[in-house]
């Protein structure tokens, strides 16, 4: 007879696995947490935080040790973005960006000097951006405006970018822009601008429903002279660049937004044990316990699904519909979650006092961000018919 190998659960954890998300976790309470109201307040994530997130190495975890990083997988990756988003979704973002976008661009397409000269300091102490969407350029990504027009061995940018996350942190951005565009999306090319580039203006920072803390800016290039060393893949397969990266990319903001319900879940389970009206806690009510058990079966759903899109990625499998489904259900769930965790606050729920009031305003950008949810379900049916 033959015995039948046997598949971990996605939700099981190697040893290493298991350590270093426990060490997130203790480091997103002890550091994290106290730093959030003044953040919050602030609009900006405190620099001695972000020097704190690359000595733990969270800012480099695919990066090749070679360079400096961890060596890791995108599946430690979406651990870490969740852990720090049950806290702060903020912060979980910039961990998010830099990984599963920049240092992930650069690893996939960079050659190996741009390897060997961005990847160590994106490990070690720079935080990157990506720079795609435009005013007039959001779903549709590739109407861009910004131009990439060659001088000499030179290549000159103009035109600005809109809601770049990261943006107010960043040392290195992958900007695209359109050499030829007559040819629409065959004439997008990435490059590699660093920010004191001259003609390189971080411009306006925008005032946000949620993510208060993560710089969400403008970018302002005024005849930006790019080398041709720092064109990020070949002129023209910019659109390849930024689709396959962003693919990727979804998994990471769906990690965000399962952190992100798990951590209103987890404020609110607290509460309704210690709130007590009509003589007893509010958690005794059948009512009460329906709802609990509802939301914690979808947040153990979205984790799922992300867990599995993102161990896909890392087998070498394919999991572009897997990626769209769960940030398409991460998303939804995180919205829902938050905003019943807030009905079972009551009125209290309504105050800053309380965190849920945050996290309910930080999911909302869960269904906007990297693809909308009529984005992600174009992707999910289209992939559907290519069968």
């Amino acid at each position: 007879m033959t015995t039948l190998a046997h598949t971990p659960a996605l939700t099981t954890l190697n040893e290493d696995e298991s350590m270093f998300r426990e060490a997130v976790r203790e480091f997103a309470e002890s550091e994290v947490a106290p730093r959030v109201p003044r953040m919050e307040a602030d609009q900006a994530i405190d620099p001695d935080l972000i020097s704190m997130l690359f000595d733990l190495g969270v800012m480099g975890i695919e990066v090749p040790e070679h360079y400096g990083g961890l060596g890791g997988s995108l599946f430690t990756a979406v651990l870490v973005v969740e852990e720090l988003s049950r806290v702060d979704p903020s912060v979980g973002v910039l961990v998010d960006v830099q990984n599963t976008l920049v240092n992930n661009a650069i690893r996939r397409w960079g050659t190996a000097g741009q390897q060997g000269r961005f990847l160590p300091a994106l490990a070690s102490g720079t935080v990157g951006a990506y720079a795609l969407s435009e005013a007039g350029s959001g779903s549709d990504a590739f109407a861009l405006a910004l131009r990439a027009v060659p001088d000499g061995d030179d290549w000159v940018l103009n035109g600005s970018k809109l809601w770049i996350t990261n943006g107010g942190e960043a040392g290195l951005y992958i900007i695209f822009a359109n050499v030829q565009p007559e040819l629409r999306h065959k004439g997008i090319t990435a490059f590699l601008v660093e920010r004191d580039t001259p003609g390189f203006t971080v411009g306006k920072k925008e005032e946000k429903l949620g993510i208060r803390a993560s710089s969400t800016t403008e970018l302002i290039l005024d005849g930006v002279r790019v080398p041709e060393e720092n064109v990020l893949g070949e002129i023209g397969m910019g659109y390849r660049v930024a689709i396959e990266t962003l693919n990727e990319g979804r998994i990471g903001i769906g990690a965000q937004m399962v952190g992100l319900a798990q951590g209103a879940f987890d404020h609110t389970l607290k509460y309704v044990q210690e709130r007590e009206q009509f003589g007893r806690p509010v958690a005794e009510f059948q009512g009460v316990q329906f709802q609990l058990g509802e939301m914690a079966t979808e947040i153990e759903a979205a984790r799922l699904m992300v867990y599995n899109a993102a161990r896909l990625k890392d087998d070498g499998s394919r999991f572009l519909r897997e990626a769209a489904m769960a940030k398409l259900f991460a998303s939804r769930v995180a919205q829902r979650v938050s905003s019943r965790c807030i009905d079972l606050h009551g009125g209290y729920g309504f105050t800053t006092e309380y965190p849920v009031e945050k996290l309910y305003r930080d999911s909302k950008i869960g269904t906007i961000y990297e693809g909308t949810d009529n984005m992600q379900l174009q992707t999910i049916a289209k992939d559907l018919l290519r069968e």
